[in-house]
């Protein structure tokens, strides 16, 4: 940021930091005070994303939304049912969320929350509930996606969660892979109010979809969307108001991220797992030490022969180590005699829906994939998985796909597979990486080993960053200052802070290094 026209400069100068101009001269200049320069210039970029995020914040009061009740009078009781109805009891955390987004929803300004949880806590039902109280109200619903297969397996999810209640109201997808006879019913039923909840991708987002009376926005995995595409939807309400926005994410996101990069929404976590979900019991298998990797396909018989299916999980299609080399050498050695699918993102959408039927239903024992799988894959049979080659993945994506079991109440395992070297930092990462199963920690691994780019789902290396100065993992105390700085110079002096960011705003998302 230093040297362009985003920098805060000697306009606002906290009178214990040294001006813009002796720190800049300084940093290059004078090795003395290089301490005392560095943090100006990293309080230059927190103040600057904490004005951002500050502004936004304001603007969004300054928007109208239609309150939509809880219990609006003479209109079916959707979420009373659904909740009655549900084969589990939610738990408490799930029921203050539940509670807490039913206020937001019920103000005449958009609500703007996230809402983190680990893989499985149980996000999507908190989803529904709120999409329920939306269409009592008379309103439609769109959950964002970031893929085909994850549309279709919350069509086919929340349809089925509604039917089990005895709640008849229309689902409608809409993908890129559909037919243009598919899209153009979907479009005549979103246009015309026949859909109550629109599920879909990107597609969703494109000038040709308009919405009947759309009241409330929902947002699958936050980290796959840069913050343009996030408020492409919210520009589609009726009559000049701003749908609601709930954006959802299974990646952990450390404290001093969220603040930053998503300082204009309020954060809500859960904590808990929901009953029956046990926590997953992660090795490591290195290369190295290959007994590990006989005992490993041992375990996995096992479970096979118990009833169980197993994931294997390859970094790349062709090539050494590839998921095509990976099946045809397993299925010629360790798994002869068993059931074996194989899953890649080159396949047709309708063979790769055909295979994960054929894996959901238990009519394959082993599906050997890319990380294709590493959302919206459901399989509570499923109690193993091995990921080959894992140090090529970033620890928030292994995170990721370990939350691919665990999800029936049996107990299951994840294989952590590497081929680096003993004692070099890749091999440190992954133990580190099996000793925890807290995302939190997890996400905190990742913001000291990788920076925040990977973090943020915008560069694998997280080298190509836009800050400069100012360390995500290490200034939390200026983070926090920055951002009581931005809050008092919004509440006192707008003009200020716009002036502040003069320039930011026409290229905020590359700012942002959004993906």
């Amino acid at each position: 940021l230093v040297g362009s026209e985003m920098c805060i400069r000697d306009s606002f100068t906290p009178p214990d930091l040294p001006t813009f101009d002796r720190a800049l001269r300084g940093i290059h200049q004078d090795g003395t005070n290089a301490y005392t320069y560095r943090h100006r210039l990293a309080y230059n970029e927190a103040l600057a994303l904490a004005l951002v995020m500050e502004i936004r914040r304001h603007d969004t009061t300054t928007r109208h939304a239609t309150p939509l009740s809880p219990n609006p009078t003479g209109a079916p009781h959707h979420r009373e049912t659904l909740i009655n109805n549900l084969p589990y009891t939610l738990t408490t955390g799930q029921q203050t969320i539940i509670n807490t987004i039913a206020t937001d929803l019920n103000s005449p300004h958009p609500m703007q929350r996230l809402l983190q949880g680990e893989v499985g806590s149980g996000k999507t039902i908190i989803a529904l509930i709120a999409m329920l109280q939306a269409v009592e109200n008379g309103k439609q619903c769109a959950l964002l996606a970031p893929t085909s297969v994850l549309a279709h397996q919350h069509g086919h999810s929340l349809t089925e969660l509604l039917t089990n209640a005895g709640i008849n109201l229309t689902i409608t997808t809409l993908t890129g892979d559909m037919t243009p006879t598919q899209k153009n019913h979907a479009l005549l039923a979103i246009i015309s109010g026949d859909a109550n909840i629109i599920i879909g991708t990107h597609a969703l987002i494109q000038d040709t979809v308009e919405f009947f009376d759309l009241g409330l926005v929902i947002i699958d995995e936050q980290h796959r969307f840069g913050v343009e595409q996030r408020d492409s939807l919210r520009t589609k309400g009726k009559n000049h108001t701003t749908p609601h926005l709930l954006v959802m994410t299974a990646t952990p996101i450390p404290r001093t991220i969220a603040m930053t990069f998503f300082g204009d929404l309020n954060h809500s976590t859960l904590n808990e797992l929901p009953g029956g979900r046990r926590p997953i019991k992660s090795y490591v298998v290195p290369e190295y030490l290959p007994k590990y990797t006989t005992r490993a396909y041992e375990v996995m018989r096992e479970h096979i022969h118990q009833g169980h299916q197993i994931y294997i999980v390859c970094p790349r299609i062709n090539g050494p180590g590839g998921v095509l080399e990976t099946h045809q050498h397993l299925s010629e050695t360790e798994f002869k005699n068993y059931r074996i699918g194989l899953l890649h993102g080159q396949l047709k959408d309708a063979d790769k829906d055909t295979i994960m039927r054929q894996f959901a239903n238990g009519d394959l024992d082993i599906l050997i994939a890319t990380t294709v799988i590493e959302v919206g894959i459901d399989v509570p049979n499923a109690t193993i998985i091995m990921i080959r080659e894992s140090e090529n993945l970033g620890v928030s994506q292994l995170h990721q796909l370990r939350g691919r079991v665990g999800r029936g109440g049996y107990d299951s395992i994840c294989f952590f597979h590497h081929t680096a070297e003993r004692g070099t930092p890749a091999d440190k990462r992954i133990w580190q990486m099996a000793a925890t199963t807290d995302g939190f920690q997890v996400a905190e691994i990742d913001l000291i080993q990788r920076h925040e780019g990977d973090v943020l789902g915008t560069s694998q290396s997280g080298t190509n960053r836009k800050i400069a100065f100012l360390n995500l993992a290490r200034d939390i105390g200026l983070i926090n200052r920055a951002n009581r700085d931005a809050k008092n110079i919004v509440a006192h002096n707008l003009d200020l802070a716009r002036q502040l960011i003069a320039g930011i705003d026409d290229i905020t998302q590359d700012y942002l290094d959004k993906s």
